[in-house]
C-alpha cells in the first residue's frame, strides 16, 4: 500500500504521447566523464558483485572510466517516473508503463544514437520500439526484456504444475488438497489490471478485450471485479522483490506473479519452486535506459549506454535476473547466460509477451480509461472498496 500511494506524485502528462512533444537538444559530441553517475533502476539490474561476485558489470566500467555509479533502487514504475520527476539522477532504467510518461513529461532528453557505437547490434524488434521512440525519436536505449511469470512451490504442486493464472485469480483446491486463499500474491502496482485483463481475455472472450491496456468501461469494470476477487486470496501486494523471496520461504506463500529474478534467487538458494508461461500468455516489460533532461553527468551516462549494450553486460544481467538481452549477439557464448539462456528466457515469446504500456484516454477502440483511474481504483481495490 505504502508503494502504490507513491503513484499519486508520479502521473505526468499521458494523454497524447505524439506530436506534441518538444524534443530537448540533445548532445552532439561526447566529452570526459565527469566522474559521477546516478541511476534510478530495477532491483538486480545494476550489480556491482555484492551480491554475488560472479555477478559484476560496474566495477569494471568504473576503473575504465572514472565515472563513479550510485544506485536507487526503486520497486515499481509510478517510484520511478516520481523520482525522476524530482530530479537528481542522469539514468532511469524505465518499463514501458513508465517510458512515454517520461517523454510526455519532459523527464527524459532524446539520445543521439550516434554517440553510441553499439547501436547497431540491438535486436532489429526493439530498435525502434514504440515505448521509447516518438515520431522518429529515440528517448533511450534498449536495456533487457522479458516476461511476468507465474512462480510456484514444487512442493505444493508436485507433479502438476500450474497451466493457468486461476491459481492466484480464482478460490481453488491447489493440488496439495489445501484452497489457494491466503498463500497467493499480487503486484502491488495499478498495471497489475492489465493481468486480470489479459486473464479475461481468454476466459471471458465476450468481453472483446484486444489488449490489456485498453480497456471500454465495461471491460475495465471487470478487471476490476476480477481483482475484487483476487484481493479476498491475497495474504500480501508484493513490490519489493526481497520480501518476496522471503514470503514463499518463509510464509507460505506458494504462488504467485513475478520476475524471473525471484525464481533465479530462489532456485539459487536451493528453494522448491519452479515457474511457468500459463495458457492465457503474459504481460511483460521491455525496459530501456533512459536520460534525464537535467543529467548533470551526460558524458558518463553515454558511456554507461554504450557499456550496457556490450555483449558481456547484456548477458551477463540476462543471466542474473532471468531476462532476454537485447543485443543478440549475447546469447552465444556467456559463461553465466550459457548458449540455452536466451531460449530458455524466452527469447522465441516476443511477440506472445503483452509488454507494459501506459493507458490513456485514446485508444485503438476509440475511448479508454485512462492511467490515473487505474491509480485510484485499484489503490481501492487493495483498501477493500
Amino acid at each position: 500500500m505504502k508503494s502504490i500511494l507513491k503513484t499519486c506524485t508520479a502521473l505526468t502528462m499521458v494523454a497524447t504521447l505524439s506530436g506534441q512533444v518538444v524534443a530537448q537538444e540533445m548532445l552532439q559530441t561526447l566529452g570526459a566523464g565527469e566522474g559521477q553517475l546516478d541511476i534510478v533502476a530495477w532491483a538486480g539490474y545494476i550489480e556491482r558483485g555484492e551480491t554475488d561476485p560472479a555477478y559484476d558489470w560496474v566495477t569494471g566500467f568504473e576503473e575504465q572510466t572514472g565515472c563513479k555509479v550510485n544506485v536507487k533502487t526503486a520497486a515499481t514504475s509510478d517510484e520511478m517516473v516520481a523520482l525522476m520527476n524530482e530530479g537528481g539522477f542522469d539514468l532511469v532504467t524505465a518499463s514501458g508503463d513508465a517510458s512515454l510518461r517520461l517523454v510526455a513529461g519532459k523527464r527524459v532528453q532524446p539520445i543521439n544514437t550516434a554517440l553510441i557505437p553499439s547501436w547497431s547490434t540491438i535486436d532489429e524488434r526493439l530498435q525502434n520500439a514504440p515505448w521509447h521512440t516518438v515520431d522518429g525519436v529515440h528517448y533511450g536505449t534498449p536495456y533487457v526484456w522479458g516476461p511476468n511469470v507465474l512462480m510456484y512451490n514444487t512442493e505444493v504442486f508436485g507433479d502438476k504444475p500450474p497451466t493457468s493464472w486461476s491459481v492466484v485469480f480464482e478460490e481453488t483446491t491447489l493440488p496439495d488438497g489445501q484452497s489457494n486463499k491466503g498463500r497467493v500474491q499480487a503486484y502491488d502496482g495499478p498495471i497489475h489490471i492489465a493481468d486480470a485483463a489479459n486473464y479475461l481475455m481468454a476466459h471471458k472472450p465476450e468481453l472483446g478485450i484486444t489488449s490489456p491496456y485498453e480497456l471500454n468501461e465495461e471491460q475495465y469494470q471487470a478487471a476490476l471485479e476480477l481483482l475484487r476477487t483476487q484481493r479476498t486470496l491475497v495474504s500480501r501486494y508484493w513490490h519489493d522483490a526481497f520480501i518476496q523471496i522471503d514470503d514463499f520461504k518463509n510464509e507460505g506463500v506458494v504462488a504467485s506473479g513475478t520476475w524471473p529474478f525471484q525464481v533465479n534467487l530462489l532456485k539459487s538458494e536451493g528453494q522448491p519452486v519452479a515457474s511457468v508461461f500459463p495458457e492465457e500468455g503474459a504481460t511483460g516489460w521491455a525496459d530501456t535506459t533512459m536520460l534525464h533532461a537535467e543529467a548533470a553527468h551526460p558524458n558518463c551516462a553515454y558511456l554507461w549506454m554504450e557499456h550496457s549494450l556490450s555483449p558481456k553486460v547484456q548477458g551477463d544481467v540476462s543471466a542474473w535476473f532471468g531476462t532476454v538481452p537485447s543485443v543478440p549477439a549475447a546469447c552465444k557464448g556467456n559463461e553465466l547466460l550459457t548458449d540455452q539462456g536466451c531460449a530458455n528466457n524466452g527469447y522465441e515469446d516476443f511477440d506472445k509477451i503483452k509488454f507494459w504500456k501506459t493507458p490513456t484516454t485514446q485508444c485503438a477502440q476509440g475511448e479508454c480509461v485512462p492511467y490515473y483511474r487505474w491509480v485510484s481504483d485499484y489503490i481501492g481495490v487493495i483498501g477493500g472498496r
